[in-house]
């Protein structure tokens, strides 16, 4: 049983180093969406990425559960969960590298969210099935929000 068929539809947000300004608070915005739209969010992270979402939160209006980024790998590796979706924020090689973990573990429809200085060149090192939303985005999130507005109104409508 997954953990979508014991709590409703689910989504993973995956985190990793939050050296990009824009990654913090675009997570947020993107769980915010999917939990008004009935998707449970769940944020894995490092342990710094996972910190500055909880402290942005602090009531946990938007995710109320938090799990470390590795922990969450190596039980879909022991396919002990998965979810109906997966966000991967990436803006350097290794968030292209966890996308393509997830791709090859999970079940989950795939997004992964490209942005940083170079979001292009990062997006040439996918060679996996997946959406990708793709923004130059450093400090200022609104290129990037305007793409997970467009991705979540997708997902809402196949649900």
């Amino acid at each position: 049983m997954t953990e979508s068929d014991e709590r409703g539809t689910t989504a993973l947000i995956l985190l990793g180093c939050p050296q990009v300004p824009v990654q913090t608070s675009v997570a947020l915005y993107c769980a915010h969406g999917l939990r008004r739209n009935g998707i449970r969010p769940i944020v894995a992270g490092t342990t710094a990425a996972r910190k500055l979402v909880e402290i942005a939160d602090p009531e946990r209006h938007y995710v109320d559960t938090f799990e470390d980024l590795d922990a969450v790998i190596g039980e879909l590796a022991e396919k002990k969960r998965d979810a109906d979706y997966c966000f991967v924020f990436a803006h350097n090689d290794s968030g292209i590298a966890y996308a393509g973990t997830i791709s090859y573990l999970s079940q989950a429809r795939l997004y992964v969210l490209l942005f940083g200085e170079h979001p292009e060149e990062v997006a040439a090192a996918i060679t996996f099935p997946c959406e990708q939303i793709t923004a130059k985005a450093v400090h200022n999130p609104m290129p990037l929000k305007r793409k997970i507005d467009e991705v979540l109104q997708w997902v809402v409508s196949k649900q």
